[in-house]
């Protein structure tokens, strides 16, 4: 049975075509590619990519475990820096694409991909000899990703936290509108700068909501995958 996001019902009502995506019942198409890649590059737009999966590995063993499994060197990381990597597997290839978040020198944050959640979770816990605490909140969490050149001016009246600073795989936890410990990155997959903002489920509508109306006057719109 596929799995919803907290808005699938959000996406169908504002037309969207659903279609199964790595398990999810997932947004493939709003107004057209080029319409939805046109207010990408030049403007602003939203993607729901909420099916991501993410982890919390805590303890003071964290980076060991994190060095054992990730392809780069996690201990470059300082509070608030995102490091993208491989899981590699004993052979060479690769188990998953991640990013790995430093909250503080115990607690780091990590994002998978969604067809891969499980096989990640399972392949970390192999590695974890040392009793690092681990948590999946895949479920509970909701992933926006606010893309485009104008997304820093359509979001800045939202949150406490000054978007235009910040540097490319950084982040920031503050109040994002009305929600307070919002987690919002200057990460993306898109190449048009941006914002991820990670949100737990029980407000990803009222976040999604208000995005959408400080983004009127800079012509955003929901964007597919």
């Amino acid at each position: 049975m596929l799995k919803n996001t907290a808005l699938s019902e959000t996406h169908i009502a504002l037309g969207a075509k659903m279609v199964p995506f790595a398990g999810f019942n997932m947004p493939v198409q709003y107004t057209g590619i080029n319409d939805e890649h046109e207010t990408v590059r030049t403007g602003v737009g939203v993607f729901d990519v909420s099916h991501m999966g993410e982890f919390i590995l805590k303890g003071e063993k964290a980076l060991d475990l994190l060095q054992k499994i990730s392809s780069n060197d996690v201990s470059k990381l300082y509070d608030g820096k995102v490091q993208y990597a491989y899981i590699p597997n004993e052979t060479g290839g690769v188990v998953d694409d991640f990013l790995t978040y430093r909250i503080d020198d115990k607690t780091y944050f990590l994002v998978v991909n969604a067809s891969n959640i499980e096989k990640d979770w399972n392949w970390i816990s192999k590695y974890n000899t040392d009793g690092v605490e681990m948590k999946n909140i895949s479920d509970q969490t909701s992933l926006f990703a606010v893309q485009g050149p104008k997304a820093a001016d359509a979001l800045q009246s939202l949150t406490d936290i000054e978007l235009a600073p910040m540097e490319y795989y950084t982040f920031a936890k503050g109040t994002f509108a009305g929600v307070e410990n919002v987690l919002v990155s200057a990460t993306g997959y898109t190449g048009a700068g941006g914002f991820e903002i990670y949100v737990a489920n029980e407000d990803a509508q009222k976040v999604w909501d208000a995005i959408f109306e400080a983004g009127k006057a800079y012509g955003i719109k929901p964007i597919d995958l």
